[in-house]
Order: C-alpha cells, then structure tokens, then sequence
C-alpha cells in the first residue's frame, strides 16, 4: 500500500513524497481509512510508529474543506500530555499541511498568555495543547470548543498518569456530543478502557504491538556499575565512541543532569541538560541546538522520555534505570525511529535489580550484560535472599523443634551436637549469594 492507495487530496501527498514517504506505516494503513470515514477510533500504538501523521492525515483532509467558524473556536483540537509532544504534533501540522490553507495555534502551560489571546481572538482552525492551559482559556472564555469537529487524545494513558484525567473530562464536556473522537495510547489498561467508555461512541479498535515492533530495531545492553563513579567512567568511556552521532542521555533528578551535563562538557563533549525546571524557551533552545547537530549529548529527565522525535539519535542511555518498565520502553524508543536501528545502553547496580528485573518481564527478553576492558565491574547483580520464616503445625503452634521463645529445644539427657555448640551469632552469619544471571 502506497500513501496514494489512502485517496489524500493531492496537496497533502506533495508534502508527503517531500519527507521522502511512500508507504505508510501499520498504524497509519489501519487509523488513516477508518479516521476519514468520521469512525471513533481507539488505537494503541507506541511511540515511533508513526501514530502522529496517523491522525494529523485525516485532520488536514478535514481542514482542507473550508467552514467558516467564529473566533477562538476551532475545528479541531489536540489534546497532549506534554509540552514537548504538543512541539512535535505542531510541526508534524506544519511538515504535512505545507500546501494546505488553514489557521492553527498551540496552547501550552509555561508560555505567555498575550499571544495566546491573540492566536484566539481570530478564527482558527486547529488547537493544540496541554490539559491544563487549555482549560484555563475555556474557563476565561477566550477559547470555544462547541464547534469541535474532531477532538484526538494523544498518549491519553499519560495524560491518566500525570492526573489529568479531571481536566481531561472538563475539557470534552465543552465539546460538541456529534463530534469524532480518535484515542492513540500505548497501554489499555482498566482504567483507560472506563475512560474510553465515557468518551467515544462505537469506536473502532485498532491494536498495534508497537512494543515489539520498536524494540526489534533497537540493540540493548547493560553495565553493570559498581558506583557512581565507576558509571561516570563508562559513560564517559561511551561518549568517546565515534559510532554515537548523538544521544540522549536518560538521569533520574534534574540536579544530575545538569551535573551530568556541565561535566561532559567540561570534558570536551557537546552536552546539554534539559528538565523541567527549564523554562520553555530555553528547552526550545536546547531541542533546536539538538536538532542541527550544535548539542551531541542532551542529558534529560523523563520530561524527555515521550513527545521528541529527532532522527539522528544512534544512543540512549539510561544512566539510571526508570521506575516503570513502560518508561523503559518510552525512552529507548527515542532510538530506532521510523524502522532505523538504534543502540539503548543502561546502568545498572545491584540496588536496581528490581527494576531491572520488571523491565525484562515487561519487554519479554533479558538484556545482554556487556563489559568494557579495564572498566569490569567488581561486583555482580544478586537477587536478595528471601527471609526464613517459622512454619506452623495446623493448629496454628510451631513445630516441636521450638521450645519458648522459639529457641531450640533439645531431648531430655541429650546436648547440642559441638557445630550446634559454635554457632555464630545471627549478625556474623553471611547469606549465600544468589548471582541474577
């Protein structure tokens, strides 16, 4: 199937062939046809399958028909959990929609309200935003969404994750009951299915395993790292590789990256930080500076892990592993876009064998352990031992073996046998170690 097959109005397939795309992907083979015949849709796709042109298609074949509304009410919104992800469905809008004529604005927390006003004082065609901001300018007035026509909730698991499920609710109660709604999320879980439920109306179902489908071309592997020094030495040692174009470099708190950053650059290294304690302009700055090859390592929080699509990322590196094996998946997806390769190299210690454990169980694999000569790790990663624990007769008492206070009680006329006699204390006793792998 060609993106011809999909019968897109000329001007959209000019913008298309100029990206260099001729054959849709699986999700936008399947959302595509069913989006433009006005069906609800609900489909879960991970990121770098190519989910956004997968309903911004659609939208421009929309748009393409002139209505006239009044200002400040557009014909369709998009709803996004992030600041990043909304940068990404703007100029993914403006990528596709070059040759189209139409009126859009992104609404986001942290930018400045007076163009805002602006943007919406006008008619409009397209909006697109965060929960929060966007329902703010609901509330204000500024922003009418009674003339929603297609209203898209894009990675809505997310937007549940970071508690704005009550915004989310506000925000489709302004809207039109007619309208056509498209739901992209990476997992289906209880709760989403509910949500679902409330906000769609026979929706169509289209499940793509995105999961495996993005980690088949992507390389993983693991370090395991004794300290914090020794994962600053590997990371270090990994930076020097001219294989890695660029990276993304995944730390748990901001202060670490901004730490991370400023000591890889005073190593020589092209290396930015980027969190949420940024202001926008400057994360735009930062992205900008990524994108034309100025940043080569951009050591983020998980502010970073959804929303940025930037071809030339050969690494990631989770220098520390994520709490959730989804944010796992997330992050090392931001390698290996579009069907490239893409290599994801995480640190490890022994404290993180949880974590590392749920992620394997999640992604199905274990993740090959790999070793740098001259920085082998001292230690290995071991499974806790699990505590003993007394068993118990039927009738709820221990068995006979514990006499009061659950000492060892021995035969009348007998003694301890000399090993007995010379046990160590319970904290000079050493657990046997378990190795993991």
């Amino acid at each position: 199937m060609t993106f011809s097959d999909l019968e897109l109005y000329p001007p959209i397939l000019r913008a298309i062939k100029e990206c260099g795309y001729s054959e849709p992907t699986p999700i936008q083979q399947q959302a595509i046809p069913a989006a433009m015949a006005g069906k609800d849709l609900i489909a879960s796709a991970q990121t770098g399958t190519g989910k956004t042109a997968a309903f911004m298609l659609p939208v421009l074949q929309r748009l393409y028909t002139k209505v006239k509304n009044p200002k400040g009410a557009p014909r369709v919104l998009v709803l996004t959990p992030t600041r990043e992800l909304a940068g990404q469905v703007t100029e993914a809008t403006r990528t596709y929609g070059k040759y189209v004529n139409f009126r859009s604005t992104f609404i986001l927390g942290g930018m400045p309200y007076r163009n805002q006003f602006r943007d919406l004082s006008r008619p409009v065609d397209l909006v697109v935003g965060t929960p929060g901001r966007l329902l703010d300018h609901v509330q204000r007035g500024s922003l009418n969404l009674s003339r929603v026509e297609i209203l898209i909730l894009d990675e809505a698991d997310r937007m549940l994750d970071m508690g704005f499920q009550e915004d989310m609710e506000k925000i489709i109660s302004k809207t039109s009951t007619d309208r056509q709604t498209l739901l992209f999320t990476a997992t289906m879980d209880n709760a989403m299915a509910k949500i679902a439920g409330k906000m769609l109306t026979e929706p169509e179902r289209i499940d793509i395993a995105g999961k495996k489908n993005t980690l088949e071309t992507i390389e993983q592997r693991l370090h395991v790292a004794d300290s914090k020094i020794h994962k600053q030495k590997i990371l270090e040692h990994l930076a020097q590789d001219t294989s890695l174009t660029q990276a993304i470099v995944f730390s748990a708190t901001k202060r670490e990256a901004d730490s991370l950053a400023k000591e890889l650059s005073e190593r020589g290294h092209k290396a930015a930080a980027m969190h949420g304690d940024m202001t926008q302009g400057a994360r735009n700055r930062t992205l900008r500076r990524l994108r034309d090859g100025r940043v080569r390592l951009l050591v983020a929080t998980d502010v970073a892990a959804r929303g940025l699509d930037i071809p030339g990322i050969s690494h990631v590196v989770n220098y520390d592993l994520p709490q959730s094996a989804e944010d796992y998946v997330h992050r090392i997806g931001r390698t290996g876009r579009a069907g490239a390769s893409g290599i994801a190299i995480s640190f490890a210690s022994r404290a993180d064998v949880p974590k590392l454990q749920r992620i394997e169980k999640y992604i199905g694999n274990k993740v090959p352990v790999l070793v740098i000569p001259g920085l082998e790790p001292m230690t290995t990663l071991a499974v806790p031992p699990r505590k003993a624990s007394h068993r118990r007769s039927p009738g709820g008492k221990k068995h006979a073996a514990a006499g009061k206070g659950g000492r060892p009680a021995w035969k009348k006329g007998t003694k301890p046998s000399g090993d007995q006699q010379k046990r160590k204390p319970r904290s000079e006793r050493k657990a046997p170690e378990v190795c993991y792998r």
